[in-house]
């Protein structure tokens, strides 16, 4: 069995950055994981709802969503893997 340890010496201001980072990346992932598939879905209805929405909007979207991806795939965050 393999196990980890995380150690940090909560007085001192460089260590409390990172116990704060760890101890909120479930926090960081979770709202990723909404953002990227359950937001661009609300757009989405809302564009559709909308009689005077163009094309383009959906095109606009798409790509902000797109460019939300590849910053993931930059940094090699795979949400999925990390909320299950």
């Amino acid at each position: 069995m393999s196990e980890a340890i995380l150690k940090f010496n909560l007085t001192d201001p460089d260590d409390r950055v990172e116990f704060e980072r760890t101890s909120k990346s479930l926090d960081m992932a979770l709202s990723l994981w909404e953002f990227g598939y359950n937001t661009k879905k609300g757009f989405e209805r809302e564009l559709e709802s909308n009689e005077n929405t163009t094309d383009r909007e959906f095109e606009l979207l798409d790509k902000v969503y797109q460019k939300f991806w590849d910053i993931l795939n930059e940094h090699n965050i795979n949400i999925d893997s990390i909320v299950q």
